[in-house]
């Protein structure tokens, strides 16, 4: 939309493109337009991309940009609530007219409508103790691969709620069921992870139902909300703002992130705030080949692919200024000595010319070095699993040391350095040649021809540098990870068109009598 619309206004304007007296009169007017508007502070972020675009804006300037919002409250009235409540009928009843009014079906789209809502209002009920007395429902479904979701809470008899979601399937034979119940909101932050696709809704006012979400799940922020429902320059709005807001409130510096030192990516935080900058370095460590190209190319293919909830989402900003008196001298050093063309000093401020935003997590070789025994195993379980996970969605990860995965505040290991990820089907997968002669048997180097591409999982164990006992869990639970046969039969199934997916729930969480097999 911004190509057209850019080359349009520079047609319209002629000479006075960069007027900014001009623009800062079209801000005012389009301020008041957008003040009818039911998605006012997405036309906020819209006229800002617009305007970075003309500009190329260092830093941000307030006159020609929506800093902060122009409307301290909504300026417009919702046409309808936030969310829909069903209330004074049995828990299985107010289930299903959930189920109606929020997918707009009627029963009989439904394979078993009332048994489905009977078993959703029971696990409903285990969960807050008692059956429920009313829901409260999110308008209209979240739609992500092959499933459906209402969302929204129960509420039982002394005030407490419960977040849920329900997740729904179709059975082409017979219907539309619900798979599972993801209660509490825990399960339900999962479901709205950074580390997942973003949803498709149908979203008429984005900014009432953002606030019914943040009430559901309070420690998620408004810009991974605004995210995870697709408006992702809004949530880039949301998080520059809300780091703003931070800076002024806080005093402690921008130090370089914990972990091993990335050879392509330099990392730093501020740690006050979840947030990781990673900026791409002038010249790549050896052996790493790649190019700075490279490295934007695959930051853009984990944004558009299916993450399958291993993957961290990062928001890509250009040209952000911070104040050099919160960068940590010796971290301030190396940013202007290896990252030249990402950063500049420009007196007394910093300017990111191009910085990606990332949650931060725990470096999963940290995590199973100083985790009780139980959770270190857990990890290095989840470690191979999210290795599959990927796998199936046509991704290899190319460096699976341990320093390149983090653990979330949920427990997940996700992956992070994007610099040698690929595409599955590109590798090949071997078995390493058996030596013929005693000279090959001795001899240091591979005997065997190695081509790029080719991967040897046999070589797995010998240096992800885990202790042999988290080692051999990670072998008892995936130990076909490291036979090339395993990798080639996830390769053959994706050629045939087979569809995996990896559900954003577990088996606990699935309605057993419906349960079908993905």
């Amino acid at each position: 939309v911004l190509d057209p619309l850019v080359a349009a206004i520079r047609a319209l304007a002629g000479e006075r493109i960069g007027d900014r007296a001009l623009w800062v009169a079209a801000k005012a007017v389009y301020s008041s337009r957008i003040a009818e508007c039911q998605e006012w502070e997405i036309g906020e972020s819209f006229f800002n991309s617009l305007t970075r675009r003309v500009f190329a804006t260092v830093g941000v300037d307030p006159r020609v940009e929506f800093v902060d919002t122009d409307f301290d409250a909504p300026p417009t009235a919702p046409r309808e609530p936030a969310h829909r409540r069903f209330a004074d009928a049995p828990p299985e009843v107010l289930v299903g007219r959930a189920l109606c009014a929020a997918s707009g079906w009627e029963s009989p789209a439904f394979a078993a409508l009332a048994g489905d809502a009977a078993a959703v209002s029971a696990r409903l009920g285990q969960q807050l103790g008692f059956p429920p007395l009313a829901l409260e429902i999110a308008p209209d479904l979240f739609f992500r691969g092959h499933g459906a979701f209402l969302v929204g809470r129960a509420l039982g008899a002394e005030g407490n709620a419960l977040p849920f979601a329900l997740a729904l399937r179709h059975d082409d034979a017979r219907g539309v069921r619900v798979d599972a119940v993801i209660a509490g909101e825990n399960p339900l932050a999962i479901l709205f992870s950074f580390t997942r696709s973003h949803f498709h809704a149908d979203v008429k006012r984005p900014y009432e139902l953002v606030r019914f979400l943040s009430e559901l799940m309070p420690r998620k922020r408004l810009s991974d909300l605004y995210t995870s429902i697709g408006f992702s320059k809004h949530g880039k709005t949301e998080l520059y703002r809300d780091l703003v807001r931070h800076l002024r409130v806080s005093e402690d510096c921008f130090v370089p992130a914990e972990g091993t030192r990335g050879m392509v990516m330099l990392v730093f935080t501020l740690p006050s705030y979840d947030v990781v900058f990673k900026l791409i370095r002038d010249q790549f460590d050896y052996p790493k080949d790649a190019t700075r190209r490279d490295v934007m190319a695959k930051y853009r293919l984990v944004f558009e692919h299916d993450r399958a909830g291993r993957l961290m989402d990062a928001h890509e900003f250009e040209q952000v200024r911070l104040p050099a008196a919160r960068f940590d001298p010796a971290l301030l050093a190396d940013l202007l000595a290896s990252t030249t063309e990402s950063v500049a000093r420009e007196g007394d401020d910093v300017v990111l010319r191009h910085v990606y935003l990332e949650r931060r997590v725990r470096p999963l070789n940290l995590h199973v070095g100083e985790a009780p025994p139980a959770e270190a195993h857990a990890a290095a379980a989840d470690y191979g699993r999210c290795i599959k996970d990927l796998a199936k969605m046509n991704i290899f990860t190319g460096d699976l040391l341990p320093k390149n995965f983090g653990v979330t505040r949920h427990g997940r290991v996700v992956f992070y350095d994007y610099d040698e990820l690929c595409w599955l089907g590109e590798c090949r997968f071997r078995e390493i040649p058996k030596p013929q002669t005693p000279e090959q048997e001795m001899a240091a180097e591979p005997w065997y021809s190695v081509r790029e591409g080719d991967v040897f999982p046999e070589e797995f164990p010998a240096f992800l540098g885990l202790s042999d006992e988290l080692l051999g869990e990670l072998t008892a639970r995936h130990g076909d990870m490291f036979e090339a046969a395993a990798w080639r039969r996830v390769q053959d199934a994706l050629r045939a068109g087979e569809e995996f997916e990896v559900l954003p729930y577990g088996e606990a969480e699935r309605l057993r009598a419906n349960a079908t097999s993905v």
